[in-house]
């Protein structure tokens, strides 16, 4: 017996109240799985895949839907932030989906990608996340290449930064490894196989939250429409990081691109053809998008609050309650756990930088370790085509090489960021 697969029902479940109706219309809606000793005989699928669906234990809970957004930038420590979210067990949390959207205009014809401007490319990442927010998983098959075959891929980006996507009911042969608190990207596609995204729409209507995280919006405003769509009650955690550290992270995490700042670390000397705007770009959009946010404007009242990476990192049980008071939600002990263990590590610092969205780290060890790496030229430089957005957020300079290098005396000052209210 065949599945009949009904994908528009998961269009209908834009608001909470229907949540429960559509999956239930969803699974009655499949052929048989749900009905008298059969189950579903899908040619892509196991029984007990079809089997969560006609389980009540997966209807979502009556409370109000929380719709969190990660905003950061890249190697801001997102990928560790995140995971203090991933962590909460009523959470649906998404790792860049906006990976796709990127990708699907890059590799578009060279015609298609004149007619595209920057307003277009933002609508679609803002049409995205609002599909996402809603759980209309499906709406990213418009982006996912190779386009998904019957609503099976294997192309999701970072699909094991989700625990939701590599569990019940999306992944029924994961067992306990769809908890373990390690990032890794090999045991979830080996488990789980190709994702299902049916299956992964109804896992995320399912949770009573969804929590997504972002670095391809370039700046707060961009984010505007989704604050006042009266179907989103969306809170904005806008993550930002001292430019040089992320900058020494880049360099790191990606040398081809970087090779002339690479080059001009181990030198000592600027090469001619050195890309600043990889930095500056970075720099004026953090800015942009920090002034924005504490100047508190109506839209945003309430729904912004602004953390400091190396916040974060120095006092991170602090600062992980601090973000989960923001979003309304209570810490669970699962949280906790996690942050012990990924915030205390004796890995060595070498391979946490071997792989690229480490979440492992001694925390307090690694918040200024840039200091180590980057050259006093290149720091200069830096501050120099930054400085005003190291002045509102609050990281002092260096003037002199020896400043750089003594890490007895911390360049993050004190300040405090209150949610915007």
């Amino acid at each position: 017996m065949e599945c009949s697969w009904k994908t528009v029902l998961l269009l209908v479940c834009a608001s909470l109240g229907v949540q429960y109706t559509a999956i239930r219309t969803l699974r009655d809606s499949l052929s048989g799985p749900c009905q008298g000793p059969y189950r579903c005989q899908s040619r892509h699928f196991r029984d007990s895949r079809w089997r969560a669906l006609c389980d009540d234990s997966w209807m979502p809970v009556d409370s109000p839907r929380k719709h969190i957004l990660l905003f950061a930038t890249t190697r801001s420590g997102s990928s560790f932030t995140g995971q203090l979210l991933n962590q909460h067990p009523g959470i649906f949390y998404v790792f860049e989906p906006l990976y796709h959207v990127q990708q699907a205009f890059t590799n578009s014809s060279s015609r298609l990608r004149r007619t595209l401007d920057r307003r277009s490319l933002l609508g679609a990442y803002r049409d995205l996340l609002l599909n996402l927010y809603t759980c209309d998983l499906h709406f990213m098959e418009n982006y996912i290449r190779p386009e998904p075959q019957d609503h099976v891929t294997s192309s999701f980006f970072r699909r094991s930064s989700s625990h939701a996507l590599c569990s019940p009911p999306v992944c029924m042969e994961a067992g306990d490894v769809a908890v373990s608190d390690s990032p890794d990207e090999a045991w979830c596609p080996k488990k789980c196989g190709a994702l299902n995204i049916t299956l992964a729409s109804v896992s995320c209507l399912s949770k009573e939250h969804v929590a997504i995280k972002t670095v391809r919006v370039p700046e707060l405003g961009d984010l505007r429409t989704l604050t006042e769509d009266p179907r989103l009650d969306l809170k904005i955690i806008h993550l930002v990081r001292d430019p040089r550290a992320i900058l020494a992270s880049r360099m790191m995490a990606f040398s081809d691109q970087f090779r002339a700042w690479k080059i001009w670390n181990a030198t000592g000397r600027q090469p001619r053809y050195v890309d600043l705007t990889q930095i500056t770009s970075t720099c004026k959009d953090m800015a942009a998008s920090a002034a924005t946010g504490l100047q508190t404007p109506a839209w945003l009242r309430g729904r912004y609050l602004l953390v400091r990476y190396e916040d974060l990192a120095f006092n991170p049980k602090d600062k992980a309650t601090e973000i989960y008071r923001f979003v309304g939600l209570e810490m669970e002990d699962r949280v906790r756990l996690w942050i012990a263990k990924n915030t205390n590590s004796n890995v060595s610092y070498p391979s946490e930088w071997n792989y690229r969205y480490s979440t492992t780290r001694d925390s307090r060890a690694t918040a200024e370790s840039w200091r180590l790496r980057l050259g006093f030229d290149i720091v200069r430089t830096l501050q120099n085509l930054c400085n005003d957005t190291l002045a509102l957020l609050g990281y002092k300079q260096v003037h002199s090489a020896a400043d750089l290098r003594n890490l007895s005396h911390s360049l993050v000052e004190h300040r405090t960021f209150q949610p915007v209210k």
